[in-house]
This record gives C-alpha cells, structure tokens and sequence, in this order.
C-alpha cells in the first residue's frame, strides 16, 4: 500500500445512506473514492461540494482511496457513539435505581434492556443490508422496537453505525416513539398508572 502527499479537492458526489462518495481533485484529474470511516470520529456529515484535504492511498491492486480526511472549517466535537452511549446508559440506570427502590417490577428493566440489544441488532442487519443492496428492515419495524423500549440502543447504534443518523423524516419518527416511551413510563409511576403497575407486577411474579 502506497501513500501519496496530501491533497485538496472537494466532495463531488455523496450517499450519505451508504456512508461513501468520491472527491474531485482540486488538480485535476480522476474522481477519489472515500468513505465515511476516513474521517474522524466526531466530525460532521460530509455534503457536496464542501471542500476537503487528504491523503491518497492505493492498494495492492492499484485501487485509489481517500483517507484521513479533514472536512474545511471542521472542528472538533464530542464523538456522538460515546454521547449516545452515555444517555442511554444513564437512562437504563435511572430505571435501575427504580427497580431497586420497588418503583417497578424488574420486567421493565429487562423489557429496556432486551429491546436495546434487539434494536442494536437489527440496525446493524439493516446497515451491512444497505451496504450489499440486500433486502432491507422496514423503518416501522424499527421504530416499533424503540416504541417498545429498545430505543437506546437504537439511539447509540445510529451513531456507532452512523446509520439513519442523518435521514430527517426517520429521525423525527424516532423521536416521538422515544417520546411517548418515556410519556408511558412515566404514566406507570404516576398514581393514575399505579393500577396497571399492579397488574404487571402480578403476571411476572
């Protein structure tokens, strides 16, 4: 594998679902294959036309590649896998200490817990699915996974992934099904949902 000087050019083209797109030289010549993984984790999305510097690699078999691209006017931000992570982890915790003050049944928390490993799962599935051109997970499925509780680990795959990270509608959607998780758990330890607190308590035990 040979590394060139660094160059200067901008992004020409851009799939940001797919996570790649190709860099016009600033000198000329043959468009540049890049990847997201060639940036640094924590800096923002590439977009067309933005202009960029880097280092060009060819392979064993003459192929050319971007990396350690730098994006113009970048700087640097906190990784968002680590601050997804970090939200999610604090949120499973808090409803932790509920279990342990008897607050609600361990169901719940292992409801939480099972549906985030599911949903890390099912993201990752639907990424390598994108990448192959393979048949993909419907966006209703995973937004009923995180309706249903899975959605920190859907918080923290969008951003390890960095998959439906970017798509607005989606992220909207997502949102609001964290919402009204949240609202419901919510109703739960509220006197108004003690009653079907109960009867939860009752069929797992």
């Amino acid at each position: 594998m040979r590394i060139f000087m660094r160059a200067r050019g901008k992004i020409a083209r851009w799939n940001d679902e797919k996570g790649f797109g190709f860099i016009a030289p600033g000198s000329g010549g043959n468009q540049v294959f890049v990847h997201i993984k060639a940036l640094p984790r924590g800096s923002r999305r590439p977009e067309t036309g933005v202009d960029v510097s880097y280092e060009i690699v060819t392979d064993a078999q003459g192929r050319s590649r971007a990396e350690n691209v730098r994006l113009a006017g970048s700087r640097f931000s906190p990784d968002p896998a680590v601050t997804a992570f970090i939200a999610g982890s604090l949120f499973l915790a808090f409803v932790a200490a509920l279990v342990v003050q008897a607050r609600i049944p361990v169901a719940i928390l292992w409801l939480y817990l099972g549906m985030s490993i599911l949903s890390l799962g099912m993201y990752a599935m639907d990424k390598s699915a994108a990448r192959k051109g393979d048949q993909r997970t419907p966006e209703n499925t995973l937004h009923a996974l995180s309706l249903l509780g899975g959605w920190p680990g859907a918080m923290f795959a969008q951003q390890l992934l960095r998959h439906k990270s970017r798509k607005t509608s989606f992220r909207v959607v997502f949102w609001l099904t964290m919402l009204m998780n949240t609202a419901a758990l919510v109703y739960l330890l509220s006197p108004y949902g003690s009653a079907y607190l109960g009867m939860l308590d009752q069929m797992t035990n």
